[in-house]
Order: structure tokens, then C-alpha cells, then sequence
């Protein structure tokens, strides 16, 4: 070993302290004055050389396992796959409430209803020998295509049992994207509901690898015989519960390598992907998530976002390993918050749009309420941000003068939230620690490295960041010269967030030249996000490198960024920022609040006869255009980051209509054609004041 190197490992070294004592062999990070540039006493991240050859020290990791990457759990490494996951739960919590529902047989609403882990893991067991009894092979890919309910979790441990790969569908698919997705992954059984059913039905002579449908919650009367071909067939789900029960098969147990699911990502442009996620990733990225993180049997969770997604699949996988209840909402989001109060959860995963919404309700509530109460809540809500930003316990007196009836909202009892999918304001996540109390974890991931890559550390009370790395990955920021980000800049190193370790996914099936793209030779994936390091080892996502585009004098644009400051709006319910190189400032699309709209034009007695009305009203867009720029300011975006004029439309953004996809981000390529005509107008308008545009200054 030359000399070089040999200093590098010492300066490693220098950032630990092994723990003397018995069989323990881990290290913890400690001060020193030769590991001062690179770590701090309190840091959350350690800095290492990606390379021993180079002098480059940019690769982070945590501060709790900084030298080895964890893929199980450290207390329980006989844990490596999925099955592995659910046999633990059901050995350890036998008796323990699992799956809940509200929903009774008739399909009326009552109280919740509680399986155990006892009696789902025998489910698993009846649900995968009818399989076999099926003739389904091992390996064989089975889909998912309906909404939350506890079936759906036990298909999908029954595909981990006996070996098969489970590919979720999401329920709001249309035929051409199910037909494609069926076809690309040659899927054998489908697992659906009465609803989803008839849309199967309808185009199954283009899908003919599908040789079993399986309808969950359907009565053998109501269920339609399979088409006379014979190679099909379609049975309920009970019934195929009753053919496993009685045919019971051992179980055929995968190995950490194997494939676990296919995660298709619809994405905002082109056909389907499907990420290919092992066992070892998905228990790896569990483990690694869950080290600062505890649940405990007496924990229940809602489970509402849609489980086609990573967030929520990652979620139930981690909450069973802790023996948690999860009981399931009815599946209408306009009745979410009447499931919360019938279930009570302590802890609540969401995503920002729930809680932005949450927020503009709550502080719109106050500012109308005026005199003493509006008062009385920001001495309340001053108060209490203090004392918690100081690391204080706050006065209790403010939660039963004023935060217990906004705590009610999700319950009463929530001690844990969760936020991911997209940035959350540092206004917000303020509002969620002061309201709701308790711990408020942002987290940041993506679905081709198994969900979380960084996540808020407990008591960590800075806001405006996604945390540190978990302890089974590695992040670099590489440079992103078209944009002006390197990992030089000081004070804060910036650019495209790669992430490498046993998290990420095996690659896109059947798309070698896609996975390539993404993933280097060194095993790096390239996220198309850009980030920020902060100082202890924080990472900030401040940008997005797959949609940028360009004005007309030279200013790089990332729409997403500015739609995140927007919707903080409350008269926003969705916003759409366009711009291109022939023009040199942005126009904006909202779809309003309905409520907030119709409200703000009673305090200034406009008359109209509809939503529609309104919307085209000069008034109301510059309303909302005024507002836009206050929340613009306040959030500090650029002079050229603003938008210049706004087309209000009645109608939000939906998966139905095209502009969206089934984990809600804007299809940018489809809203563009879809509001060409009012694009075009508000240029048209602009271009009477604005001068043209001036070449930039070289």
C-alpha cells in the first residue's frame, strides 16, 4: 500500500472510536482535530474519498454505520427477504391486530374489523397453495390492480412465500396502459374488484399471457363465466381462499436476490417502466430507514396512499416487522378524514399536497376568525415554535387552549407523520411540529432505489432539508455545469444527487438502454434531482435536472421547484408552470380552490353565475396572481422565476383527463397541449407591455 493511501485510511480512522467491551465491534463517530474539515461532534453525515486513488472526499454516508452499508437488520439478520420479514412478524405478534377494515360484507360502513397476524399469515398460506393448485410456477408474475384493502397485502405475502413476483396496477390505469403493462411483464394472474373486473373484461383478447382472474370482494352469482376459449379462468377470491385451504402446499421461500416486484412508473412522458426490486432491496431499504426510527405493536396506521407506489408498499413492509395495526381507509379520500377519526391512528404517512391543504384550511381558518382567536392562536403558535426550535418542551397549556382540536382533524392520537414524493415548504412542516406535535420526519426517495434515500433524524429541529443518508446507502453530488451547480461551490457543495448501495434496483425490465442511462459503470444512480449539502451533513433538494428548459435570454427554469412554492396558495389546488426559449418570462395554469375562490369573492360581493365565471374574471386572476407573488417573495425566488400572468380553470388536474399520473405529477408534455390555447393567450397579452426579450450578457 503506498503512502497515500495509507494516510487516507488513518484520516478515516480519525473519525472513529471503536466501543471497548464484549463482542461489539461497531464504531461511532467522535470529534478529533484532524476530522474537523470533515465531520462535526453533532454531524448526521460522514464525508469518505470515493476513491482511495483520488484526494476527493464527496461521498456521504451516515454517521451511524459509516463504514458498511446496512441490507437486514443489524438484531435481525436472519431476516433477507420479504418472507423472511412476514414469518418474523407472525412468530413474534401471533395475536396482535394486523389488517382492519371498516367496510362489512354488504359493502355498508361500520366499525373497524380486525384480522390478526396469526390469521392473515394462514390467508397467506391458503392464497399461495391455491396458486400451485392453479398450476402457477414459481416465478410466475401476478397483478394487482385495485385499491388498499387487507387482500392486497395478503396476495402480496403470498407471492413472497411462494416465490411469485407481484406487480402492482394502479386502479385508475385505462386499458392501454393495463394492456401494455400486462403484456410487458407477461402477467399470469390478475387480482381485482367487481369495478376494475369489467374494464378486464373488456379488452382481454389483448392480454393473453392472463390465465387466472381472481375477483376480491365479489360473490360467485355476481362474477361473469370466463369466455368459452378454456384457457381462462375466473373465480372469487374466497373461493380461491377455500381451494388453497384445502390443497395446503409448503411454502417455496425466495432467495435475497430474487426478484420481489415490478414497480411500474408511469412517468410524465412515454410508455411505462418497470423497476425491478429484489428482496434484498426492499428489506435493505426497510432496515436501513428504520434505524432511528421505532414503531411498536400498540402503533395503528391508516393506510390511504395508493399502494401501486413504493412510499406506501415500503411503509406496510417496515410497519410489519414492528407488529403495527394497519387499518385501511374506505377508499374515498373525501371520507379519509371521517376513517381517522373512527380508527384513531398514531402514526400518518402523506404527502405534501395532503398537508398543504391541511395548512391553507387551518391558517385560512384563523385569518377569518379575526378578534381574539386569531389572537390567541399566533401567541399559541409563536410560543410554541420557540420552544421547540430551542429544543424546549413547550407549555402544555397551548395544546388544550389551541392545538387539540387541530390534532383531532387526523384523530387525536397521531405521534409520528411522515412527508415524501415531493419537497415540503419549511413553512409547513413549522406548522405540522407546532400543531400536531410529535416527531414530523421528512423523507426523500424515489422508486428505483426501493423508496427512502434520506430521511430527518429524531430531534433534529432545522426544517428545509430531507435529512441524512440512511445506513444502507451512499450519496455524491456530481456536477451539473449547464445549470451552475458543482460540488466546488461554496458555501454549500451542490449537484445531481447519485445514490449507490444495496438499495438500488436491479434496473428496468426488459430496457438494458434505459438502465444504463441511469446507473453508471461504478454503480451510481443518477436521480435527475439536484441537491445541497448543509452543514452536519444535511442534504436540501433545491432543483430538478430532468425538466429544465430555458427562457428566451439564456435563465435555466425548473418548473417543479416553483410549482412547490405555489402551492403554499390558497387559492391553489394545482399549478401548472410553463415557459420556453421564445419567451422570457413564465405564465402559470391553477386549478383553484373551490372554496377559497367562492369565499374570496363574497368578501368583495363579485357577482357570477359559475365556477367557470369566476375563474375568467380579471379580478380573481389578479387575486391570485398578487397572492402568487407574495408567496413568491416570502420563498425568495428569482426575479425571472415568477410567474407573469395566470389562467384560471374550475376543473383540477386528474389521472382521467390526462394530466396527471397515477402518483400525481403534472404530465408536462400533455398539460402543454392541453392549454395551448390559453398559453398562447397570456403571451399574446404580455407581449403588449413587455419589450422583447435581451440577448444575455457574455
Amino acid at each position: 500500500m503506498d503512502f497515500n493511501a495509507e494516510r487516507r485510511l488513518r484520516a478515516i480512522a480519525g473519525h472513529l472510536r471503536a466501543i471497548v467491551g464484549g463482542d461489539d465491534a461497531r464504531s461511532q463517530l467522535s470529534s478529533c482535530a484532524t476530522a474537523g474539515e470533515f465531520v462535526q461532534e453533532q454531524g448526521y453525515s460522514v464525508v469518505l474519498p470515493e476513491k482511495l486513488q483520488t484526494e476527493k472526499w464527496n461521498v456521504y454516508r451516515s454517521a451511524r454505520s459509516p463504514l458498511q452499508l446496512i441490507n437486514r437488520y443489524p438484531e435481525h439478520p436472519e431476516i433477507r427477504t420479504l418472507h423472511d420479514n412476514f414469518v418474523y412478524a407472525v412468530d413474534t405478534f401471533p395475536d396482535y391486530k394486523y389488517l382492519g377494515t371498516r367496510i362489512r360484507p354488504d359493502g355498508t360502513v361500520g366499525e373497524y374489523k380486525w384480522i390478526t397476524y396469526g390469521e392473515a399469515g394462514t390467508s397467506r398460506s391458503a392464497i399461495g397453495s391455491s396458486l400451485i393448485y392453479h398450476g402457477i410456477q414459481k416465478g410466475a408474475c401476478i397483478g394487482l390492480y385495485f385499491i388498499n384493502r387487507p387482500e392486497w397485502i395478503i396476495i402480496d405475502h403470498a407471492c413472497s412465500a411462494y416465490s411469485y413476483i407481484s406487480v402492482p396496477l394502479y386502479d385508475t390505469l385505462g386499458p392501454d396502459a393495463v394492456s401494455y403493462i400486462v403484456n410487458h411483464a407477461d402477467i399470469q394472474v390478475i387480482f381485482c374488484v367487481p369495478q376494475t373486473l369489467s374494464n378486464l373484461l373488456s379488452f382481454l383478447n389483448k392480454i393473453p399471457s392472463v390465465r387466472l382472474i381472481v375477483v376480491v370482494g365479489g360473490s360467485d352469482e355476481d362474477i361473469p363465466s370466463a369466455p368459452s376459449t378454456g384457457q381462462l379462468t375466473v373465480v372469487t377470491y374466497s373461493k380461491l381462499h377455500e381451494q388453497g385451504h384445502s390443497n395446503l402446499k409448503p411454502f417455496y421461500p425466495p432467495d435475497p436476490k430474487d426478484i420481489a416486484t415490478i414497480c411500474y412508473t408511469s412517468g410524465t412522458t412515454g410508455t411505462p417502466k418497470g423497476a425491478v426490486l429484489s428482496h434484498e432491496n426492499l428489506i435493505a431499504n426497510c432496515a436501513g430507514s428504520s434505524i432511528s426510527v421505532k414503531f411498536y405493536p400498540y402503533d395503528v396506521y391508516i393506510s390511504y396512499l395508493p399502494l401501486a407506489h413504493i412510499y406506501e408498499r415500503v411503509n406496510q413492509i417496515a410497519l410489519a416487522h414492528f407488529g403495527v395495526a394497519i387499518g385501511f381507509y374506505q377508499g374515498d379520500n373525501l371520507k379519509l378524514m371521517d376513517d381517522m377519526a373512527a380508527l384513531q391512528p398514531t402514526i400518518f404517512s402523506s404527502v405534501p399536497r395532503l398537508y398543504n391543504r391541511i395548512y391553507a384550511g387551518v391558517m385560512n381558518a384563523v385569518k377569518t376568525s379575526g378578534g381574539l382567536k386569531e389572537r390567541l392562536f399566533i401567541a399559541a403558535y409563536n410560543a410554541k415554535k420557540q420552544a421547540l426550535s430551542s429544543g424546549k418542551n413547550p407549555s402544555l397549556i397551548w395544546d388544550r387552549l389551541v392545538f387539540n382540536k387541530i390534532k383531532a382533524k387526523l384523530g387525536g392520537r397521531v405521534r409520528y407523520m411522515s412527508s415524501g414524493a415531493s419537497p415540503l415548504s419549511p413553512d409547513v412542516m413549522d406548522f405540522l411540529r407546532v400543531c400536531f406535535g410529535g416527531q414530523i420526519i421528512e423523507g426523500y426517495g424515489m422508486t428505483e432505489t426501493s423508496c427512502v434515500i434520506s430521511m430527518m433524524n429524531e430531534g433534529d429541529t432545522l426544517t428545509g432539508h430531507v435529512g441524512s443518508p440512511i445506513t444502507s446507502c451512499e450519496i455524491k453530488l456530481v456536477d451539473v455545469p449547464e445549470m451552475n451547480y458543482t460540488s466546488e461551490d461554496h458555501p454549500y457543495p451542490r449537484g445531481e444527487i447519485c445514490v449507490r448501495g444495496p438499495i438500488v434496483f436491479l434496473g428496468y425490465y426488459k430496457d438494458d438502454v434505459q438502465t444504463k442511462e441511469v446507473v453508471d459503470e461504478d454503480g451510481w444512480l443518477h436521480t435527475g434531482d439536484i441537491g445541497l449539502w448543509l452543514p452536519e451533513g444535511r442534504l436540501k433538494i433545491i432543483d430538478r435536472k430532468k425538466n429544465i428548459f430555458k427562457l428566451a435570454q439564456g435563465e435555466y427554469i425548473a418548473p417543479e421547484k416553483i410549482e412547490n412554492v405555489y402551492a403554499k396558495c390558497k387559492f391553489i389546488s394545482q399549478c401548472f408552470i410553463y415557459g420556453d426559449s421564445f419567451n422570457s418570462c413564465l405564465v402559470a395554469i391553477v386549478a383553484v380552490e373551490p372554496d377559497m375562490l367562492i369565499a374570496w369573492a363574497a368578501s368583495k360581493e363579485i357577482q357570477y353565475e359559475n365556477l367557470e365565471q369566476l375563474c375568467a374574471d380579471p379580478r380573481a386572476r389578479a387575486a391570485v396572481l398578487t397572492e402568487m407573488d407574495d408567496v413568491g417573495k416570502q420563498a425568495q425566488l428569482r426575479g425571472f422565476e415568477f410567474a407573469k400572468a395566470v389562467t384560471l380553470v374550475p376543473e383540477p388536474f386528474t389521472v382521467e383527463n390526462g394530466l396527471l399520473t397515477p402518483t400525481f405529477k403534472v404530465k408536462r408534455p400533455q398539460a402543454k397541449a392541453y392549454f395551448a390555447p390559453a398559453i398562447a393567450d397570456m403571451y399574446t397579452e404580455l407581449s403588449k407591455f413587455d419589450p422583447p426579450p435581451q440577448k444575455p450578457s457574455l
